[in-house]
């Protein structure tokens, strides 16, 4: 076993329900995982040493949302929308065919790019959507693609009924050929189930195609109204159900309840100009939230935790610890990967990120500094190689 002992933590976030002050990790290097964890006066000896010089050390983010397989851009309609034109579902068309257009090399640079910039600020396990494609043969490009590089790939062929198709030859597409072309590559099925889209039948027939084909599932639901969506995922006990704007009573205590996820995305909301989730009302109630990016290049062009975190620290009424949990171990329980837990202990993996702060609540104490001085993914450095002093 070859270990790496990370000193001089002045504090660590574990998400254990305490922060450690003048703490110690040791990361097996071998393996990827935590060996030890404690004060750094107790501190076993260990192959190599890192000084974290008094910064806080706190998990990876889980980013469990992200649409990152697609080409082009959408700068025109974000500027549309800040001059007042209200989001509509049915904005993906342009993506859709400039992502058809791309070449596999093209449409895999530009997801490295992405990932890699969101390794640089802290994030360590991803998701990744398909859904630019919607056609059989750039949908199973989309998905063998991000599975050469992410955690969990879901299959969003649901995401949108293409122009001149009906939504029930599309329906049989998603569910038939589709479904079968991009079944070696994902683990989980998505449908987005809201108006101008999927209605709830519509979206509980792409649900059980996913199930019987043995995947995970997952709802974006209730992000323009009250689309059902939430509902549906109670019902089908899906791992996740995203957005969550506009949530009735019903919803929040069906979600405080449940195991379902409630995945929050603030950039979104920022871009998109839809009301924040009620996120203090779902905890209140004893859901599991989320926090994460919804990467993609209509509503959410950011691969930024940090951005989320502040804004919902900020905006949404989350304490620094709760919104850090939401994209840690609220992240880890949406993306339902073996191994990715969002906590700093030992036999987790090594995902652990160094803030050039005394503290993790200077991520919204100081919004939009860059604060990440350096990442370890499964113990290796994958962002910010600088020392710790």
């Amino acid at each position: 076993m070859t270990t790496e002992l990370i000193t001089g933590i002045g504090e660590l976030t574990t998400n254990d329900g305490a922060r450690r002050l003048d703490a110690a990790v040791v990361v097996d290097t071998d393996s990827g995982l935590i060996a030890w964890v404690g004060s750094a006066s107790e501190a076993p000896a260990a192959d190599t040493r890192f000084d974290a010089a008094g910064r806080a050390v706190l998990p990876g983010w889980v980013d469990s949302h992200l649409h990152p397989v697609f080409a082009g851009e959408r700068g025109a309609e974000f500027e549309a929308r800040m001059r007042g034109e209200k989001y509509r579902a049915g904005g993906i068309a342009s993506t859709v065919a400039a992502t058809r257009a791309a070449s596999d090399a093209e449409l895999e640079e530009s997801l490295v790019r992405l990932l890699h910039e969101a390794s640089a600020q802290g994030s360590t396990a991803f998701e990744a959507k398909t859904g630019y494609g919607l056609d059989v043969e750039t949908e199973r490009r989309s998905a063998e693609i991000a599975a050469r590089h992410v955690d969990s790939v879901t299959f969003l062929g649901a995401h949108l009924v293409p122009p001149g198709m009906s939504v029930r030859v599309y329906l049989d597409q998603v569910t038939g050929p589709m479904l079968a072309a991009v079944l070696p590559f994902v683990s989980s099925i998505d449908v987005f189930c809201e108006t101008g889209a999927f209605d709830v039948e519509q979206s509980r027939e792409v649900l059980a195609a996913g199930r019987a084909a043995g995947l995970a599932l997952r709802v974006h639901g209730n992000q323009l109204g009250e689309s059902g969506g939430v509902g549906l995922a109670l019902e089908m006990e899906a791992l996740s159900v995203d957005h969550c704007n506009h949530l009735s009573s019903s919803d929040i205590d069906g979600l405080g309840a449940g195991r379902t996820v409630a995945t929050l995305l603030p950039a979104c909301d920022l871009s998109t100009r839809e009301p924040f989730p009620p996120a203090r009302a779902l905890l209140d109630a004893g859901a599991t939230i989320a926090l994460a990016s919804n990467c993609n290049p209509g509503t959410s062009y950011t691969t930024s935790i940090p951005f989320c975190i502040a804004t919902a620290v900020l905006q949404m009424g989350l304490t620094v610890e709760e919104a850090i949990r939401a994209a840690t171990v609220g992240g880890a329980a949406a993306l339902g990967v073996p191994g990715v837990t969002g906590t700093i202990a030992v036999g987790a993996r090594a995902d652990l990120q160094l803030l050039d702060a005394p503290s993790a609540a200077h991520l919204a104490y100081r919004p939009g500094v860059p604060l990440v001085r350096r990442v370890w993914k499964r113990g290796v450095v994958v962002a910010g190689g600088g020392g710790g002093s």
